[in-house]
């Protein structure tokens, strides 16, 4: 059996917020056609960590990689990363359609993006996608960043809790697509607190506590002999009952 293609990789990164120390030499990869969810309790460094691999945030020290290269803000390899954490600054008195060709167009391609409908679809934003984003409310706001991480159908995806907001039946499409893409060789990291959700979807998992790094693996592996993927995750995380960012 082949070893896949490292797509993601974390080396040693690091991260310190005035003398708290959110991350702590953490090193993992994810392999291409993996998704990978990354757990952890509240304050575990989850966001932290996206934010390094994405070029949002400068580590301490280590280094992101995104399929070899070293990530920084604006580096080029991030143009095959779709993303969903914290949220692009939408304009609010610009539509949810206005805001999106307003990002797109910061890559220079020619619009619609080669996913836009697929993308629509999957947020399920329906007709509110023609109206001001100013009344949205916050779960609107959160299928419009799940849309702009999925519109160009990329081929990395680094997704903090794509769910919220979503109903069950966009959930479970939602897995479907992202598992469909990993069949066709792309790339998931996903954060959720929703282990059951996990379960279905993963096939790996990097589980934090306290900055560092408690297990990482196929996720079968990881569940082992616990009856569940929570009964495992709480074993992993000093019995903490939740896997929230």
């Amino acid at each position: 059996m082949s070893v896949p293609q490292v797509t993601i990789q974390a080396e040693g990164l690091t991260k310190r917020y005035r003398r708290h120390r959110a991350v702590d030499r953490l090193s993992f990869q994810v392999g291409e056609g993996e998704i990978c969810a990354l757990l952890g309790p509240n304050g575990a460094g989850k966001t932290s960590t996206m934010r390094m691999l994405i070029g949002l945030s400068t580590p301490d020290s280590g280094t992101a990689r995104i399929a070899g290269t070293p990530v920084r803000l604006g580096a080029p390899v991030l143009r095959r990363v779709g993303v969903l954490i914290d949220g692009p600054a939408f304009v609010p008195h610009l539509s949810g359609t206005a805001n999106l060709r307003l990002l797109w167009s910061v890559g220079g391609g020619a619009w619609p993006p080669p996913a836009l409908d697929e993308a629509l679809d999957l947020a399920g934003l329906g007709v509110a996608v023609g109206r001001r984003v100013k009344g949205y409310s916050m779960g609107m706001r959160q299928r419009l960043m799940l849309a702009a991480a999925l519109m160009r159908r990329p081929d990395v995806l680094v997704l903090d809790e794509p769910a919220n907001g979503l109903d069950p039946a966009e959930v479970r499409a939602l897995r479907h697509h992202l598992t469909d893409r990993c069949a066709t060789g792309a790339t998931v990291l996903v954060s959720s607190h929703q282990l059951a959700e996990v379960q279905q979807l993963a096939t790996h998992a990097v589980v934090l506590n306290h900055g560092r790094l408690a297990a990482a693996g196929p996720l079968d592996e990881l569940v082992g002999p616990h009856a569940s993927l929570e009964d495992a995750y709480l074993a992993m995380t000093d019995g903490h009952h939740d896997a929230a960012l």
